[in-house]
């Protein structure tokens, strides 16, 4: 396949180099320049919507507007072209991004992704895929490149959003659980080493607790992915709370505390050093 990217942050370097190393022709435009190994960069964002495909792995809804949307770039896309959006978005955004698509007759089809940069090295994203079928059929190829595991979140490109700001709440929930858990434990003389062996290997195995103990365990915040936009990420949920007439009392909790966090100065650390707040707050 011909194919374009727009956006090469940790994740998008990993999932483009991948793409090209697979043996598609990889274009790709970035804001800050740079460049990636198979990878052609050009100096324009219209050079890259001439082929099959497009990912964009931008950092918000107002990078995709103002790269995507603002310059008319689906206008002067390829006829067939399909665009995929792997970022986090907001479901409205994802909405509006729909009709915009359709407005122009461009495929479009909403990716986000579950994972960090060591696993976009790796090819072992969980891709989430919402939108046409024709369209997510198209660009499959691609997305077996990048992701372990493509799922089917159906037939509307929003509802993959919705599921991946549904993810990212939860596993901030699951942070600030297990920082909780050790003001706990540690006020009564448990290690915190020992109560991780005790979780992981009894009630909660998962890989979000998995990966996340061992960074409060060891003090190790740098960055995978950072505060600053775990808090996007849960500002995106109360949104679409909001826009479900709906009140989350976890989702307030765990939105606040982040933002303490950033506010304190970790908004470029993990977002793990959320546990990091909670377990010096009081002292």
């Amino acid at each position: 396949m011909e194919i374009g990217f727009i956006g090469l942050g940790a994740m998008g370097q990993a999932m483009a180099r991948n793409l090209a190393a697979a043996g598609h022709a990889v274009k790709a435009w970035n804001r800050s320049g740079g460049s990636v190994e198979g990878v052609t960069m050009v100096g324009a964002p219209e050079d890259v919507v001439r082929g099959d495909a497009v990912l964009t792995m931008l950092s918000d809804d107002n990078a995709i507007r103002s790269v995507v949307l603002e310059p008319g770039l689906l206008n002067k896309a390829k006829p067939g072209l399909v665009h995929v959006v792997s970022s986090t978005i907001s479901v409205a955004f994802a909405q509006e991004l729909v009709q915009a698509h359709r407005a122009a007759g461009v495929g479009y089809v909403s990716a986000p992704v579950l994972g960090r940069p060591d696993v976009a090295a790796r090819g072992e994203l969980n891709v989430l895929t919402g939108g046409d079928p024709a369209a997510v059929a198209a660009v499959r190829p691609a997305l077996e490149v990048i992701g372990g595991r493509i799922w089917d979140m159906g037939p509307e490109a929003p509802t993959a959003n919705a599921a991946k700001i549904a993810c990212n709440m939860m596993i901030t929930m699951a942070i600030e659980a297990m920082a909780e858990a050790v003001v706990l434990t540690e006020a009564n003389g448990l290690a915190r080493d020992r109560f991780f062996e005790l979780i992981l290997g009894t009630l909660f195995g998962g890989r979000a607790y998995q990966t996340y103990s061992a960074n409060i365990s060891e003090g190790n915040y740098q960055p995978g992915f950072k505060a600053v936009l775990g808090l996007k990420d849960l500002r995106l949920a109360k949104e679409a709370a909001a826009e479900a007439r709906r009140v989350l009392p976890m989702l307030d909790a765990v939105h606040r505390r982040m933002a303490e966090t950033v506010d304190a100065g970790m908004g470029e650390r993990d977002w793990s050093s959320m546990a990091e707040f909670t377990l010096n707050a009081g002292k």
